[in-house]
């Protein structure tokens, strides 16, 4: 019988690509994890082949605090193409229509841009990853199914107009901080309906994601630049902490006794946590000042309940 292949070494911790054109997050994904030679790995949201920038990978024991990450705001720069409707809402999609829009100026652009800020609701594009029934929409697209989508609420926090390009076909650059849940494609899809010219979204990258940035992100070149010729550990330098995805959350420490009850699931009082935070905040728990345990939940008492634990 032939050797069996080893299934990945265990490595924690935090890696923030900056996710190329042209690749799924599932595909950058596979290239990390094979990079590090990691066992298991997880990104926190997906952007679309044709979207660039922030995809934060989690690795072993940072997969468990995922969820935090894609609750978390994000932000994009997009190109939006005015005049020209896609089957997709995107630049990868068939044109549907072309509508000359030479009339817009810059003052209809801003105007519009006012419609889309705060809360507001959105229909996702059937060409989004939301699922249905266990079947992301855009499958189902791809085989000429459509299907009902409930409106979905979101918050654009700021939405900025960087540029506009005027012509025929006008283009204008946006700046968008919003919740977690706001489809960027259907953003402009909407403007150009509201404009009445049909819109797509030509470019698109995600500057933030959380509290990660470009700042810390890295390519896929360099990752295999610096990869030396070991099963990935000359990368581990480069991994963030098992708590950066909730580094905006309060630290708490924990004498060993509490640690100990805490680590096997029961809630714990400390009164650091009674004095600064409230009922529903997540929190960072650490025995003493180093070893992070995980994040826990306050609870109406004061108590801090745990919620995601790391292995011991």
């Amino acid at each position: 019988m032939g050797k069996r292949r080893g299934k990945g070494r265990p490595v924690d911790g935090i890696i923030v690509l900056d996710k190329p054109v042209g690749l799924t997050s599932n595909q950058a994904l596979q290239r990390v994890k094979f990079l590090f030679y990691a066992a298991k790995a997880g990104h926190t949201g997906s952007l679309d082949p044709l979207a660039t920038g922030v995809l934060p990978i989690c690795l072993g024991e940072a997969t468990k605090f995922t969820q935090f990450l894609l609750e978390a705001d994000k932000v994009y720069r997009s190109t939006i193409c005015l005049g020209v409707a896609t089957e997709t809402g995107d630049a990868d999609g068939a044109v549907l229509a072309t509508v000359d829009a030479a009339h817009l100026v810059r003052a209809d652009i801003e105007n519009t841009l006012d419609q889309f800020r705060g809360k507001i609701e959105q229909i996702p594009s059937m060409y989004s990853a939301l699922k249905k029934d266990g079947q992301p929409l855009y499958k189902l697209a791809r085989q000429g199914i459509e299907v009902d989508r409930p409106a979905r609420s979101a918050t654009v926090y700021r939405l900025e107009l960087l540029a506009f390009t005027a012509g025929t076909t006008p283009c204008i650059e946006v700046e968008i901080h919003c919740s977690k849940g706001t489809y960027i494609r259907t953003i402009a899809e909407d403007i150009g309906k509201q404009l009445g010219v049909g819109a797509h979204v030509a470019g698109l990258r995600r500057l933030a994601a959380g509290p990660f940035t470009l700042d810390d992100a890295i390519t896929l070149e360099q990752l295999e630049l610096l990869r030396g010729g070991g099963r990935g550990e000359d990368l581990d330098h480069l991994l963030l902490p098992l708590d950066a995805a909730v580094a905006d959350c309060l630290a708490v420490e924990l004498p060993e006794s509490a640690a100990w009850y805490f680590r096997r699931g029961q809630p714990v009082m400390t009164p650091s946590v009674y004095r600064q935070a409230e009922e529903g905040d997540i929190v960072r728990i650490f025995r003493g000042e180093g070893e992070f345990l995980g994040v826990g939940e306050v609870l109406d008492d004061g108590r801090v309940k745990p919620r995601r634990l790391v292995a011991g």
